[in-house]
């Protein structure tokens, strides 16, 4: 099942995407329709408003997670484009809802950034409330996957040791185009989908999911050790290779630039970098 939130002139509303039309569910978004304890009955049961899909106002799949936790260093070939050693923990940061963005929207460059670079990621959402999670409760709290570009700030990243100012600045992470249960993909809840990124049209970025050091099971595992997870919450599993930063010399979006970040199976991110 494939799963959106559509912008409509009456507010955001949840849709289950059937090919190019979309279902509403009856609730605003598709992290509140998660929320319910049988959120994929009602969804596959729903028989709200019909829309074409194709040409969408898309929000974020999910606007206002409780929580956005990023993984940073878990692929292999980027943690060794970037100098270091493989972690023998899952390196994590927070992100926030204000910084999200739809899968279409304009990335904004924030005007106090020289470096604002890219990094496609695959990205979890949670549908069951879990804590202390072990393998198969992790493997249930899994509703599906996502498309997420978390758009860094590199100057700001590395002002100090610790990454968040650089990872949240608002209007700059796009996600979506749609939720994907685990069902439809390779792999199921460890899906082995090849990951795309390009700017302008150039491919900068890919790579296939098996080269993770963290599959998203065990981070769901890790991550529920320290916090409860909720529906709708979101974690972000890190980017491969080919970041702007890492280049020699380095490169980083400039106002008009287009970022396209796919993965098989789930969707696509069409995002231009604009000036305020």
């Amino acid at each position: 099942m494939r799963l959106a939130t559509i912008r409509t002139p009456k507010g955001t509303r949840a849709v289950r995407v059937d090919g190019s039309t979309a279902v509403e569910t009856g609730h605003p978004d598709v992290g509140v329709l998660l929320v319910e304890r049988n959120w994929a009955t009602a969804a596959a049961s729903a028989t709200g408003p019909v829309h074409v899909f194709d040409g969408a106002d898309l929000a974020p799949v999910i606007p206002q997670p409780s929580k956005i936790v990023c993984v940073g260093l878990n692929y292999r070939n980027h943690i060794l484009e970037m100098g270091r050693e493989l972690p023998r923990y899952p390196t994590l940061f927070a992100k926030f809802a204000e910084a999200l963005l739809g899968a279409r929207d304009d990335i904004e460059l924030a005007p106090e950034s020289d470096a604002v670079d890219w990094e496609a990621e695959l990205a979890v959402i949670i549908g069951a409330q879990v804590r202390r999670a072990g393998e198969l409760d992790a493997e249930a709290a899994i509703a599906g996957f996502t498309v997420l570009n978390d758009v860094t700030m590199r100057d700001w990243q590395y002002r100090t040791t610790e990454w968040l100012q650089g990872k949240t600045f608002e209007a700059t992470t796009p996600i979506g185009p749609v939720l994907v249960t685990p069902d439809e993909l390779p792999g199921g809840v460890r899906p082995a989908v090849t990951m795309t990124g390009q700017v302008d049209g150039e491919t900068v970025q890919k790579a296939d999911t098996a080269n993770l050091v963290f599959d998203p099971v065990a981070l769901v595992q890790y991550v529920s050790t320290i916090m409860t997870l909720r529906p709708g919450d979101v974690i972000a599993t890190g980017t491969p290779g080919g970041v702007g930063h890492a280049r020699k010399p380095p490169r980083y979006l400039a106002d008009g630039m287009t970022l396209t970040t796919e993965i098989e199976g789930i969707g696509r991110l069409h995002n231009v970098a604009r000036r305020p």
